[in-house]
């Protein structure tokens, strides 16, 4: 295996650096005096599983994002305008993608509805999609046949070629685009479900491995779309443990139903069920995290940056 070394720790913020750092303290200063539309009940709705996430937390750190996000997407909005005028053509405007990448457990799927939520109550975004890139993963049947089942989540495990076409059709404009539906709970695509996307203002595209770049078989990777791109980061080790964390809980929740894939952990002594999770976490998300998805993080627009308590310590934005 390569040594990933180089990887660890944050990105290179110094006076070389793409990238400018701010603090949490100077960050949450940029929510000014914008009120944070959230109940703590619509919060608590919209945490995950082993996430922590407080009224607080969403004014001085998510606010602040929502608000560069929808300054962002209106500027384009206006560019785009300026352009058709240059060009004496009249063309309807394209949703704005957004792309946010991150670990197993490292709270991206929280950190997405999130900002859904807040985008939508924003002027000039009030129309805000989500979708994750768990539907174009290949159906069980299918990863079975490959013989790369235990590599799901991994960048071959997707269907990349649908997932751009997806993610093209909405940025084109269509009016109604369709993706297929994923459920953890059977933890397959669903045959018989689908989303279905309508012209969003702003469409975000959340995934393990959105911000992978093209590969040597494609001229255009799905990133290449996003007007712009989060990464949701930590420590290794802190990601380790939320995510033991997290199995244990669904051992007790989720696990316990009959129809779930998981059902066989169910019955686990705790002992066991943490050493069970361990070993995923060894021989799969921690492959994955190093491998595929720990190396885009550089490519991102934004980094916020997690401590143990789930709470973002520092924010760091790419220079323009």
């Amino acid at each position: 295996m390569n040594d990933h070394r180089a990887y660890t720790g944050t990105i290179n913020v110094g006076p070389m650096s793409p990238f400018v750092n701010i603090p949490r303290a100077k960050w949450k200063e940029l929510a000014g005096s914008f009120e944070q539309p959230l109940t703590t009940s619509e919060i608590a709705s919209l945490q995950g599983l082993g996430d922590t996430l407080d009224s607080r937390e969403v004014s001085e750190v998510y606010l602040p994002v929502s608000r560069l996000l929808n300054m962002y997407a209106t500027g384009i909005r206006k560019l785009h305008d300026t352009t058709a005028e240059f060009l004496r053509e009249r063309h309807d405007g394209t949703p704005f993608v957004i792309g946010i990448a991150g670990s197993v457990a490292v709270g991206k799927s929280t950190i997405a509805r999130l900002l859904r939520e807040l985008l939508s109550r924003w002027e000039g975004t009030p129309r805000v999609e989500l979708v994750t890139t768990d539907g174009f993963l290949y159906p069980n049947a299918e990863l079975e046949r490959r013989g790369i089942m235990l590599r799901k989540g991994f960048p071959e495990s997707y269907d990349q070629r649908s997932l751009l076409r997806f993610v093209t059709a909405v940025k084109s404009g269509v009016e109604q685009v369709r993706a297929p539906f994923y459920s953890h709970l059977a933890y397959d695509i669903m045959p018989d479900a689908e989303v279905i996307v309508n012209q969003p203002d702003i469409l975000i595209v959340e995934g393990l491995n959105v911000l992978q770049p093209s590969t040597g078989s494609s001229q255009l990777a799905v990133s290449d779309l996003f007007d712009f791109s989060i990464y949701v980061d930590a420590k290794e080790e802190t990601i380790q443990d939320w995510y033991v964390n997290r199995f244990m809980k669904l051992k007790e929740g989720a696990f316990a139903n009959p129809d779930s894939y998981f059902h066989r952990y169910a019955g686990l002594s705790d002992e066991l069920a943490r050493q069970t999770a361990l070993e995923i976490w060894k021989n799969i998300n921690h492959p994955n995290l190093v491998e595929n998805i720990l190396p885009t993080r550089a490519r991102a627009k934004l980094v916020l940056r997690k401590d143990a308590d789930h709470q973002v310590r520092n924010v760091q934005l790419r220079k323009l």
